[in-house]
């Protein structure tokens, strides 16, 4: 007989059914010894396969095609929509003037008929124009969060007295031109969000997010303390090494031991995690972590909450001089869980297309992703992302701007797919979702929030229904670790400080600036002071910053969203094409796009037809002298004091918890 056996899948069914038979044949041909091979009745019963359930069901395979007729629809509505109201405006405006009113006669049936053109919707946004206008027009912008109300100033003072307004709104009198506005635009807090998903930026809370991680958790807590000194919010993004993306521990394997603590931080039991966030108060409103970590994920997500949890009974045991009572426990516990702010990556689709930190199958990883999300439902953990889907590595492997921006939306899109057929509903998880791009120097990146939100919003509210917290796509950008280069390093600030001008123009939520010797070493305190001070001299020198919607109205900004957005929208045809993302991924199609691209990219840089200022052209001749030694650079690694201490920290935690854990795995 022919059994269908799948070896990724735990306790697969066919597996077991092959067993099982070859057991009865082992039985059959060695009757001598027939009860050695059989399999006793009530060991049987006892194994129950697991039959493989699809990821995305079978009548759901079609989801990228549906969304991008969802979002193309919408522009062809808007399109239609503007022409009606653009109609309705002239005779409106013609009824409304004395001397022309007489012209318009019997016009009522033809202002019914624009207005069932424009909709109900469209025509109640239209007839709100002027009172948006005015709510931006006064000195003060007044709005709601989860029940708050919030008073923020609209305008800054520029030094020579000039009034700038944070939000400018546009000066149309057309009514097409209005609608199409508000239809692919809007003001920022309002759908489809194109440029922003608040209204507002938070005072007191400039989006910098410093990325960190190096040697043993001691280290990079005192690297955490030196980005965060003097900052009003605690807004830290940890690295971990390579052993710990693995899932391994720290060992005196010469593969194992040499990377302990390089180009990221070692993390391997939940003392670890405690040193590594000390002096953070993490259920503070003004504290949030990130976490770069996907194959371990739910360990280390868990190692995190308890530290976090463990944190908050501590400090409250200490206010109250006694131990908790269990239900006070479990009250602190909730608390913490629904107040703790930050994100985990845990994006294993982007881990197989681009980064290969993979430990898991995708299925398993999936199911894991999966089983944390609903936990987060059930415990209403409601300012803590589950997952940061991912394009940053997809563009550091190389892809351009589109493919990074196509791969991550249609990953996130997969993850909604199977959300839902887990049984979650849309608005119990979407909010738990953000995303992580790279801004680079080539032009798409400058819309590449823009785009990201429109089509998030559009296809969230119009295919699944989601509320406006679920529409909201909210992102953390980095800027290009790849455009950095070991040559004329120097230069390499000027290349962050334009990718950084373009996040926040953008309105990104959070930004991570890289310091100018990522190309040859893990950055200095000196390397992180300058990336940091990028961030600061924008937001707070730079005069066009006071204003939060700087890209509004450019004919060029207008033009290149909609160039990019139905780039991404072919792609998500590409590979509908192949059977979604999982089957585009079964041919690697993912990947050898991205190996294309990069390949395009190298072969212009070694060509000098896409021009490197100072690594093709325009070269020091210094440099070029035969006798010429470049300038020392101070080299940041993790020293063999710091491996070996970190393997001490494992023993000791291993035998003080031998017994509890043997007890535990029993």
């Amino acid at each position: 007989p022919v059994f269908l056996t799948q070896a990724a899948q735990f306790n697969d069914e066919g597996v077991n059914k092959l067993f099982f038979r070859l057991s009865e044949v082992l039985a059959e041909r060695h009757e001598g010894r027939a009860d050695f091979w059989s399999l006793k009745p009530e060991y049987r019963a006892g194994i129950k396969g697991v039959t493989r359930k699809t990821i995305v069901p079978p009548e759901r395979q079609n989801y990228l095609a549906e969304i991008t007729a969802t979002v193309r629809s919408y522009k062809k509505t808007t399109e239609k929509q503007a022409k009606a109201a653009s109609q309705l405006g002239s005779i409106e405006n013609l009824k409304a003037d004395p001397t022309t009113a007489a012209l318009i006669n019997n016009a009522d049936s033809t202002i019914a008929r624009l207005k069932n053109e424009i909709g109900e919707e469209s025509f109640k946004a239209l007839m709100g124009w002027q009172k948006l206008i005015e709510a931006y027009s006064g000195d003060e912008y007044v709005y709601s969060v989860r029940g708050k109300e919030i008073r923020q100033p609209l305008i800054r003072e520029s030094l020579s007295g000039t009034k700038i307004r944070r939000v400018v709104t546009p000066k149309l009198s057309d009514w097409g031109d209005r609608l199409k506005f508000l239809r692919l635009e809007n003001v920022p807090g309002d759908f489809p969000y194109t440029s922003g998903v608040f209204p507002l930026k938070r005072d007191g809370e400039d989006p910098a997010r410093m990325f960190a991680g190096e040697g043993g958790p001691s280290r990079t807590n005192k690297r955490f303390h030196y980005v965060s000194k003097g900052q009003p919010a605690k807004r830290l993004s940890t690295a971990f090494d390579s052993v710990t993306l693995y899932g391994q521990d720290p060992d005196q394997r010469p593969d194992i031991f040499g990377k302990v603590g390089e180009s990221g931080v070692s993390i391997c039991t939940l003392e670890d995690m405690k040193d590594l966030y000390a002096g953070f108060d993490l259920s503070a409103p003004n504290t949030s972590v990130s976490m770069t970590i996907n194959g371990p994920a739910p360990i280390i997500l868990a190692f995190f909450m308890n530290t976090a949890i463990d944190q908050a009974v501590e400090k409250k045991e200490t206010e109250l001089g006694r131990k908790l009572s269990a239900d006070e426990f479990a009250s602190l516990k909730a608390q913490t869980l629904s107040t703790v702010r930050g994100t985990v990556q845990a994006d294993i689709l982007k881990e197989d297309q681009g980064q290969n930190t993979c430990i898991f199958s995708i299925d398993f990883a999936l199911k894991m992703m999966g089983d944390i999300q609903e936990y987060f439902v059930t415990h209403k953990v409601q300012n803590f992302y589950s997952v940061s889907i991912s394009g940053y590595h997809i563009a550091e492997a190389g892809a351009n701007p589109i493919s990074q921006l196509a791969f991550t939306l249609s990953n996130a899109f997969t993850f909604v797919e199977y959300y839902l057929a887990r049984g979650l509903k849309i608005d119990e998880f979407a909010p738990n979702l953000s995303f992580f791009f790279s801004n680079g120097l080539d032009p798409e990146y400058s819309v590449i929030g823009r785009v990201a939100r429109r089509i998030w919003a559009i296809a969230v509210r119009d295919l699944y229904e989601g509320n406006d917290r679920s529409q909201k796509l909210k992102y953390h950008i980095q800027t290009s670790g790849r455009s950095l280069h070991s040559q004329e390093i120097d230069f390499n600030d000027i290349r962050t400080t334009l990718q950084a001008l373009i996040a926040i123009y953008d309105n990104c939520n959070s930004l991570h600036t890289n310091a100018y010797d990522e190309a040859i070493t893990t950055p200095t305190e000196e390397s992180v002071r300058r990336a940091m001070a990028i961030q600061m001299i924008i937001n707070k020198e730079f005069g066009m910053a006071k204003n939060e919607n700087p890209m509004q109205g450019s004919y060029f900004m207008d033009e290149l969203t909609d160039l990019v957005e139905e780039a991404v929208l072919s792609e998500f045809l590409a590979i509908n094409e192949r059977g979604g993302v999982l089957g585009a991924m079964e041919t690697q199609y993912q990947r050898g796009k991205i190996q294309e691209e990069s390949m395009l990219y190298e072969h212009l840089k070694h060509s000098g037809d896409l021009p490197l200022i100072g690594v093709n052209t325009f070269i020091n001749p210094k440099t070029l002298e035969s006798d010429y030694v470049p300038a020392k650079i101070e080299l940041a690694r993790a020293s063999y004091e710091e491996k070996t201490a970190q393997l001490d920290r494992l023993r000791d935690y291993q035998e003080k918890n031998k017994s509890a854990a043997e007890k535990e795995l029993v």
